[in-house]
């Protein structure tokens, strides 16, 4: 079986704000230093752990692309590691990338380039279940009480409380066999969809069930400063392990 895993890192991180972007030496937040590594390297590291896992693609900027290169082939040894240039939004990346994956490919594993903490164990599960069913996703159910509201300038009114035992949170990694996954973009495409993850362009197929793996809270998106502290924090706990 042949897997690509996709990692889209064509963001800014404008998020992270001026001061993190200045003690990191960068605004994205993918090259930020996570104990001495970029946060895109700790993810890529995971992936290339993964026994299922025969190909990693990440998309980046054209700025980009020679330094993140000569990274991952100084690092990434044991599979084919290599970067395209992404797009001007996370889909856009993730089709670019897509499109140089051979068509032989069995499976496709989307995964956010600032999710460092992803465990090998979760990644073999998410794929080995998109294997039986061809679409799964990793995802967490809610811990705070979800309102629905109607919105008015600044505030809102309660319409209705969502009982937490019928929503995920959805995660990365989402992984789909390769050849629903192109249709899918293709319909988004042609229609001028836009989605804000690869189950959601799935989902308009309506040819499969998505299924969900249950992932960990600990599986973070690193999108602002305070989520360095608890990276830092989650880091050390995994060296130890």
């Amino acid at each position: 079986m042949r897997v690509a895993a996709i990692l889209p890192a064509a963001g800014l991180g404008t998020r992270m704000g001026k001061a993190a972007a200045e003690k990191a030496g960068t605004s994205r937040k993918q090259f930020m230093l996570l104990e001495g590594s970029p946060i895109l390297l700790h993810t890529v590291r995971k992936f290339a752990a993964s026994p299922l896992v025969t190909e990693i693609v990440v998309a980046l900027p054209a700025a980009d692309l020679e330094w993140a290169g000569n990274l991952l082939r100084a690092e990434i040894t044991n599979k084919p590691a290599r970067v395209v240039q992404g797009g001007g939004t996370r889909q856009e990346s993730v089709e670019n990338a897509l499109l140089t994956i051979d068509a032989s490919t069995d499976l496709v594993a989307v995964h956010d380039a600032v999710r460092p903490f992803i465990d090998v164990d979760t990644i073999a599960k998410v794929i080995e279940e998109a294997a039986d069913t061809g679409a799964a996703i990793v995802g967490i159910v809610p811990v705070d009480t979800v309102k629905r509201v109607n919105r008015a300038q600044n505030r809102g009114k309660i319409s209705a409380t969502i009982p937490r035992e019928r929503l995920v949170l959805a995660q990365t990694p989402q992984v789909f066999r390769y050849d629903l996954l192109k249709r899918a973009f293709a319909e988004a495409r042609a229609d001028g969809f836009t989605g804000t993850d690869e189950s959601s362009l799935v989902e308009r197929l309506d040819e499969v069930e998505v299924s969900v793996v249950m992932g960990s809270d600990r599986n973070i998106k690193i999108t602002k400063p305070t989520d360095m502290d608890l990276a830092r924090l989650f880091l050390k706990e995994e060296s130890k392990s």
